[in-house]
């Protein structure tokens, strides 16, 4: 069998994938699309092709899906060599809902492309890991969360804590300063721990205003990360989390955001597209 009619024996089961992924039946044609273009300018001797276009076909998703949201990632780089086909196994679940593509667009893109690869399409995680780009465990952790995430979902009209927080720090940095009081609590604090105010904190500032007013235009410098778990920011220097922002989330608006730069806390702060993800 010849390239061509090889990859359109294999089109329908990407365009599912792509499909069940994205949301968007047009935008997975799109992808597929493009994979049969990597396929057509790729010279590299492919051992399996089933698995290499899953492979490309899922990591054009991820691009997809990390362009609809505001925060900087990581580039997955090239298609490496791929682990077992997974295409003996693949078997495509029922037609997402309404309700249900609801809940998978509150998930972060790596755990949307694991939860639908392992749970929809029965990939196993070290596949899906190879794609992700990550191990077979964190692979696991991500459906997993996804899992929870969907089987539990969220208000309609509500977003989660990290888009929230997300929302709030790209409202920060393009100086929309009515988007900062709409994602700010009436009463929202902002306070730092003694290690930050010496670094340039303040000290404490209180009210919706006033706390738009210091972010207005700010903050271009900080990454998403975890503090302590939670969906957060930090300043780096030189790979080294300097100033942690701790954010406080209360039915979808910030209540306060604490400035943490004790030893202690900067220690377990985490970039958040190497483990929010995960």
């Amino acid at each position: 069998m010849d390239t061509t009619a090889a990859f359109e024996a294999e089109r329908p089961r990407l365009q599912r994938i792509a499909t069940k992924v994205l949301g968007d039946p047009g935008e997975a044609e799109d992808v597929v699309q493009q994979a049969w273009l990597r396929l057509h300018g790729s010279a590299a001797e492919i051992e399996s092709l089933p698995a290499w276009l899953t492979t490309v076909t899922t990591r054009l998703c991820l691009d997809r899906l990390r362009a609809r949201t505001p925060v900087p990632v990581e580039d997955l780089g090239g298609v490496a060599d791929v682990a077992p086909d997974p295409a003996d196994d693949v078997a495509l679940a029922d037609t997402v809902g309404v309700a249900l593509q609801a809940v998978l667009d509150r998930l972060s893109p790596r755990e949307r492309v694991a939860f639908v690869l392992h749970d929809s399409f029965a990939v196993d995680f070290p596949v899906v890991a190879t794609i992700l780009g990550t191990t077979p465990a964190a692979a696991r952790q991500l459906a997993s969360r996804a899992r929870a995430k969907v089987s539990r979902p969220a208000p309609a009209d509500r977003l989660d804590d990290w888009q929230v927080v997300d929302a709030f720090m790209a409202a920060a940095r393009e100086g929309d300063f009515a988007g900062l009081l709409r994602l700010l609590a009436p009463d929202a604090v902002v306070e730092g721990d003694a290690a930050a105010v010496l670094v340039g904190t303040p000290a404490r500032m209180s009210g919706r205003e006033s706390v738009a007013g210091f972010f207005d235009g700010s903050a271009h410098a900080a990454l998403p990360a975890l503090v302590e778990g939670r969906p957060g920011y930090a300043w780096y220097h030189r790979g080294a989390a300097m100033v942690a922002f701790d954010f406080t989330v209360v039915d979808g608006v910030v209540t306060r955001v604490d400035f943490r730069a004790d030893p202690d806390v900067l220690a377990a702060v985490v970039r958040r597209e190497e483990d929010r993800e995960r």
